[in-house]
């Protein structure tokens, strides 16, 4: 039941917006949406779509597209291992492949009917004739060539070149895949997602990807090759093709993963020509994407220690300072109580998130955080509150560890200090 739930709250997070079908309020959130106003709009004018337009901001199509992102990753899966293992024939696969081709065509003829965001002018574009030329002219013909009935057809011809070429028509579902690649865009610039985790998740999808297609490619090879003995599997299993589909392709991944890994070769390796052509460019690939995902990662993980790391050059910089300069021992102290505190200040970014507000934002929020501190300081008691307003808008958070020296002694002091907790002597 949590998993339900949580799946649930994922989607009612990432579908719904501040917009409704054909209503578009320019009060919502609208580095959610992507819609701008222009200069000189009143902020409360609505937008309007005309009749039988849809928003792409609409909730609705929003599930729809969530929805084919589900069956995006069915089809990412099960066209490679088609391609390399299955033969076409009329079974429960068969038809569950020709109803995700029938949702996929409902969205081709239903992305005549949506509004597109212009790049230049930030609105939306609701001209029916507009959004056509827009769509033949880029994602159409992909599209069509994404969902064209290639397996059905194919069922016509029996002959096993006709079946190879009409399998690898199939694999243009993959295309669908830049849904996948827009997703994770979105979930990377969407503040109510952690972007760590994102990232992860996406590098772990793309390997997933990488080693499933590979695997899948290269049992294609050993099982068209003419002698199934000098293959990679068939070197080690001769009668690989009456093994059971499980282990075929469980050998497949092996191998795929000891390639990427760089830990093989050792039991499965390259028999023939054609392999060795196939491993050489698989391993190519492979230094890419290994770049790819240890710079990623590399990127990731830096950023999220830097911090850390920053902190503990500045204690021993201070430490080598006051062992250099032989400072009493009080003062160490002094210095390294300030550098944690401030550590463990700076990780809030509270000044900083302030600083960045607009000036009204700012003195709403130290009014709210600060007149109940100064209208109980008897200092000034029987001041008026617009002069109370006024001086907590200048007033700022800071913090002081212990034992430190706040204002010397025949110091001419330019700040007031309101102690809020604490003590001082």
């Amino acid at each position: 039941m949590m998993l339900f739930s949580s799946a649930r709250n994922f989607l009612q997070r990432f579908c719904t917006e501040d917009v409704h079908s054909r209503r578009i309020p320019n009060h919502g959130s609208f580095f959610s949406n992507d819609l701008l106003p222009s200069l000189g709009a009143r902020i409360n004018q609505t937008t309007k779509l005309r009749r039988h337009i849809i928003s792409p901001y609409d909730p609705r199509y929003r599930a729809w597209q969530m929805w084919l992102v589900v069956l995006v990753i069915y089809s990412a899966w099960i066209s490679p291992f088609q391609f390399a293992f299955l033969t076409y024939k009329k079974d429960t696969l068969f038809v569950i492949d020709n109803i995700v081709n029938g949702f996929f065509a409902i969205d081709l003829v239903l992305t005549f009917f949506v509004a597109y965001l212009d790049s230049q002018s930030c609105l939306l574009v609701d001209d029916p004739k507009k959004i056509a030329i827009r769509y033949i002219c880029t994602w159409f013909v992909f599209d069509v060539s994404s969902t064209a009935p290639f397996q059905p057809v194919s069922l016509l011809f029996r002959e096993q070149s006709s079946e190879l070429g009409f399998k690898l028509l199939n694999m243009l579902r993959l295309w669908r895949l830049r849904r996948v690649s827009s997703l994770f865009a979105r979930l990377e610039k969407d503040i109510r997602f952690n972007y760590f985790w994102t990232r992860c998740l996406k590098l772990v999808s793309v390997t997933l990807f990488a080693v499933h297609c590979a695997g899948c490619f290269n049992y294609l090879i050993a099982d068209r090759y003419p002698d199934p003995t000098r293959t990679w599997i068939g070197a080690v299993n001769p009668n690989f093709k009456e093994d059971s589909l499980w282990n075929r392709y469980v050998t497949s991944m092996y191998w795929s993963i000891t390639t990427l890994t760089t830990t093989g070769y050792g039991d499965l390796h390259a028999e023939n020509p054609r392999e060795m052509l196939f491993d050489i460019f698989y391993m190519l690939f492979n230094l890419g994407l290994t770049s790819y995902l240890i710079g990623n990662m590399t990127n990731l993980v830096v950023h999220w220690t830097s911090r850390t790391r920053n902190f503990r050059d500045m204690v021993r910089a201070a430490s080598e300072f006051a062992t250099r300069n032989q400072l009493p021992p009080r003062i160490q102290d002094q210095m390294l109580s300030h550098i944690s505190l401030k550590f463990k200040t700076e990780g809030l970014k509270q000044q900083e998130t302030v600083n960045g507000l607009p000036k009204a934002i700012r003195s709403s929020i130290a009014h709210y955080l600060f007149y109940p501190i100064v209208e109980n300081v008897y200092l000034f008691q029987g001041v008026s509150h617009d002069f109370l307003f006024q001086l907590v808008s200048e007033m700022e958070a800071e913090y002081f560890p212990p034992r430190e020296d706040v204002i010397l002694q025949n110091e001419s002091p330019t700040d007031l200090y309101v102690l809020v907790s604490g003590t001082v002597s």
